[in-house]
């Protein structure tokens, strides 16, 4: 029988001080941005949404480092400015750490929208898949993927509906946002499939 599955493991530093996102059931919860380099020299910049008690004790300002475990979670964003789904890591446990190249994820899911295979103006095979993963009280995260190469050619031959297991990693990526009054920056999240199999 198929399970949903959806585990992370992020190290990285911190790169601003925690700052409240909301309360709920008496719960205050707190986000950071954690920058995870990649083998290039550059950063993915990842939001950490945590329950504020998982900070005591640690040392959590601009430039510590830390290894986050949980899964990565989708939201809508019902404030009309932004993404219209946000894309954060959901922090299970957070711990004081030296390791600066972790990003780990593993999903077990649904394909919820047709595969859209394409090419880059390289040539490279890209297909982007959204997948939806069942969590806990009747909800849902929907989780954006891109798929390279050989990989892509097999994805795109996916059905709605179809469950999949996925390796990967969370990659953030800017864009310019056009509008009438003014271009603004805004960052969206991926996972860069390493491997992907139909379960």
């Amino acid at each position: 029988m198929f399970q949903a599955k959806n585990s992370l493991v992020l190290s990285g530093q911190i790169s601003d001080s925690p700052t409240l996102s909301h309360q709920t059931h008496d719960i205050t919860f707190m986000r950071f941005t954690l920058n995870v380099s990649r083998l290039s020299g550059a950063y993915d910049k990842i939001t950490i949404l945590t329950d504020s008690r998982l900070l005591y004790n640690l040392d959590v300002t601009p430039g510590a480092y830390v290894e986050v475990e949980g899964e990565l979670r989708s939201y809508n964003n019902k404030s009309g400015i932004g993404n219209k789904l946000l894309i954060c890591a959901f922090a299970k446990t957070i711990t004081q750490t030296d390791e600066t190249h972790k990003n780990d994820l593993h999903l077990c899911g649904t394909i919820c929208k047709a595969p859209i295979y394409r090419r880059t103006p390289l040539g490279r095979e890209i297909c982007d898949l959204m997948i939806a993963i069942n969590r806990r009280y009747g909800r849902a995260d929907y989780i954006p993927c891109i798929v390279w190469g050989k990989n892509a050619q097999i994805a795109s031959d996916f059905s709605v509906g179809e469950n999949v297991e996925i390796s990967g990693r969370i990659q953030s990526r800017e864009y310019i946002k056009s509008t009438d009054e003014e271009n603004t920056i805004r960052t969206t999240y991926e996972v860069s499939v390493t491997t992907i199999e139909l379960q």
